[in-house]
């Protein structure tokens, strides 16, 4: 099976970019949206900001280290992961005006190498996560859908 590397889920969400942003573009406040995501420590509003996010699935607890790698008030959100120093993926939020108010697009990018590192990454995350390497696609996807609509929610 060929691993997936990349993946996007878009929603039109009736509200201005701005507002959006100021939600996205401050990792704290993704407790409230995200299916895992419990907690965020550090700030992470800035380019070159760094924080830890706190995940739970089920019994399943694991944190990672982030990296804001762009943040375009308005445009674009996205921060890369790592785990135990080791790359693990490109998460981000990129907004575009459209009819019936903002088209926000949640994308992941795999960063996982094809060597021992990315082997002990996928090990670390069936670990920590209990997802498997090869369902880690589709539950990605489904917690992109998810949380596009809880901040939709959060908007209305």
């Amino acid at each position: 099976m060929e691993r997936v590397r990349t993946l996007s889920e878009k929603l039109v969400i009736d509200a201005p970019a701005e507002r959006i942003y100021a939600l996205v573009g401050d990792p704290r406040r993704m407790a409230a949206f995200s299916p895992e995501c419990f907690s965020v420590w550090g700030r992470g509003e800035r380019v070159g900001d760094r924080f830890t996010g706190w995940n739970r699935r089920a019994a399943f607890v694991w944190f990672t280290n982030c990296r804001v790698v762009a943040a375009s008030p308005g445009r674009e959100y996205s921060f890369d992961v790592r785990t135990f120093g080791l790359p693990v993926a490109r998460w981000g939020y990129r907004l575009v005006a459209a009819q019936g108010g903002t088209e926000v697009t949640e994308f992941w990018e795999d960063q996982r190498r094809d060597d021992w590192r990315g082997r002990l990454v996928e090990a670390l995350g069936l670990l920590f996560s209990g997802t498997p390497a090869g369902d880690r696609a589709e539950r990605n996807r489904a917690g992109m859908r998810a949380t596009l609509r809880n901040l939709s929610r959060a908007l209305a």
